[in-house]
């Protein structure tokens, strides 16, 4: 049912009596020093596609690339021990998997979900007066970054950690019981990029409001310390062929839009009269809070506006 020809998160299978298979994968290079921390967050980015999609995961397998003769073996099993708990978080086994010798630590997970076909959420569901609802703040990319270069203090990357390990099964569950239609998971081609695929998807433009975005605690101040990565900067070289940034956004604030995330929240789009409800029941439950960003319109020139 979905597959490469759309802009969504993950695959879609149809099996039978209404019933959807939904898998997707995802990996990748550690981004803070605790390896635990690294299996939780790693595997909470494997889960979030599923989320996204208003699925319900239902198994997992690891993906591991290690230096075996370079790092202690028991690095690897503290790697392996956070996705393990995260998988459990989340109500489900990591049944099998595969390894491979590496030179640079690598991990995360194949992740397979179920959905009935009435609550399948896709990208091209936004309707123009449709809400946008960003589930999680924006900035890992820029201090995952300030952590390799020892510039984040423990208070920051404690807060980033938290959110970055934060499943987005909240947000999925109220997004079927609302009966919600159209959301992606923000990840590494950033609010922009992601927002993008649900504006062509669903052939409408955006409008974001760039001091309602929600930032992680220390994101301004180390991208004004020119603490950028380089994947949020080609992603923004990328929205600006789409985006129309408002005149008096400066330089750091388009970056920050585009920054490329790790186990972001979900960004969706809400009819009006279920924004309401949604935020509340969602805050209810969360820690992490949920925000209004913007709204979608009839599609224009641009996919996307940032006021």
């Amino acid at each position: 049912m979905v597959g490469f020809n759309g802009q969504d998160d993950a695959a879609v299978i149809r099996l039978s009596d209404g019933r959807l298979l939904v898998q997707t994968v995802d990996f990748f290079t550690p981004i803070v020093d605790d390896p635990y921390q690294f299996g939780q967050i790693a595997a909470a980015n494997s889960l979030s596609d599923i989320y996204a999609m208003g699925g319900t995961p239902q198994f997992a397998l690891n993906i591991v690339g290690f230096p075996i003769n370079d790092l202690p073996k028991e690095m690897l099993t503290t790697i392996l021990q956070g996705g393990a708990d995260k998988a459990q978080e989340a109500g489900i086994s990591i049944v099998g998997g595969h390894s491979v010798d590496d030179k640079e630590p690598k991990y995360g997970m194949v992740v397979t979900g179920e959905v009935d076909e009435q609550s399948l959420v896709k990208n091209d569901g936004a309707k123009p007066g449709d809400i946008l609802v960003l589930t999680k703040p924006i900035g890992t990319g820029i201090i995952a970054t300030a952590i390799k270069k020892g510039m984040a203090n423990e208070d920051i990357i404690q807060t980033a950690v938290d959110t970055m390990s934060t499943l987005n099964d909240v947000a999925s569950k109220l997004m079927i019981e609302l009966k919600i239609k159209a959301a992606t998971d923000i990840t590494g081609f950033g609010l922009l990029g992601h927002l993008s695929e649900i504006c062509k998807a669903s052939k409408v433009t955006s409008e974001i409001d760039y001091n309602l975005l929600p930032l992680l605690p220390g994101t301004l101040e180390l991208a004004n310390d020119g603490i950028i990565p380089g994947g949020t900067k080609r992603n923004l070289s990328y929205a600006e062929s789409f985006t129309q940034f408002q005149e008096d956004r400066t330089d750091i604030e388009k970056l920050i839009t585009s920054d490329a995330q790790t186990s972001g929240g979900l960004l969706i789009s809400i009819s009006p009269e279920k924004t309401e409800s949604f935020l509340q029941l969602f805050n209810e439950q969360s820690s992490i809070k949920a925000q209004k960003i913007g709204k979608i319109t009839e599609q224009r020139e641009k996919a996307i506006f940032v006021l």
